[in-house]
């Protein structure tokens, strides 16, 4: 898996994120790594929270928070992609005006959540069913908050079933909301933004709120997984 990460182009990733808010990284995941997560949705030893969306009003579907330690597929994704992001992290701030500088290494962010009582892992694994969706949303969990996740897709679109496209919203100031439907294919990972971009205008840099979210299911059952790098309070 580090060697799968280590040759990804990180330019073009880095640039496509400055520009767009996301990135797809194409067969990111092996046909093995996505059947094996699928297989221990049903494992209750990993999972410290299950959630059912409709009960919170989220969307239809249900989602399940890892527990510590986490896998060792997930550990390395998370602690080898974070150091290629973080540079991209501290350029948004530093444009935006924003008072935040994010560490280069994953154990250092984790030190500056547990500072701020945020301990609990957020890795979950999503499943959708026929009808299933996702509102839109935005992943923060708390006052300490990375500007980038990832999500990578378990199932093949058209194949293992239709609809559940992924969604963003991009809301400019004083603009209309665009909306970017997505539909990666299966074992693809997409990095994209956490709550917002920047943006370059006249008078120099503004702030672009972003949010995400999944269509409704047609047909089949679809499973992600969604790697943020921030913890959780709860």
């Amino acid at each position: 898996m580090i060697n799968r990460i280590l040759v990804i182009n990180w330019d073009e990733t880095t640039f496509s994120m400055n520009n767009k808010g996301y990135a797809v990284l194409p067969n990111f995941l092996s046909d093995a790594n996505c059947e094996n997560l699928i297989e221990n949705y049903g494992n209750d030893q990993l999972y410290r929270k299950t959630v059912v969306m409709e009960r919170y009003r989220f969307g239809l579907g249900e989602y399940r928070y890892f527990d510590y330690p986490l896998p060792n597929l997930i550990q390395t994704i998370r602690e080898t992609v974070y150091p290629y992001l973080a540079p991209i992290a501290n350029l948004w701030m530093k444009v935006l005006n924003i008072e935040q500088t994010f560490p280069n290494a994953l154990h250092d962010l984790k030190s500056l959540c547990n500072a701020n009582n945020q301990q609990k892992p957020t890795v979950l694994i999503l499943k959708y069913g026929i009808g299933g969706y996702n509102t839109l949303h935005q992943d923060l969990y708390g006052d300490v908050y990375f500007p980038m996740q990832m999500v990578l897709f378990l199932n093949e679109p058209d194949a293992d079933y239709t609809g559940g496209e992924f969604v963003l919203t991009q809301q400019t100031p004083r603009a209309q909301s665009k909306a970017i439907v997505l539909k990666p294919k299966k074992g693809d990972a997409l990095i994209f933004t956490t709550n917002f971009k920047p943006a370059k205008g006249i008078k120099g840099y503004y702030r672009v709120n972003m949010k995400h979210g999944v269509s409704e299911l047609k047909s089949g059952e679809r499973h992600t997984l969604g790697i943020i790098f921030h913890d959780a309070t709860s």
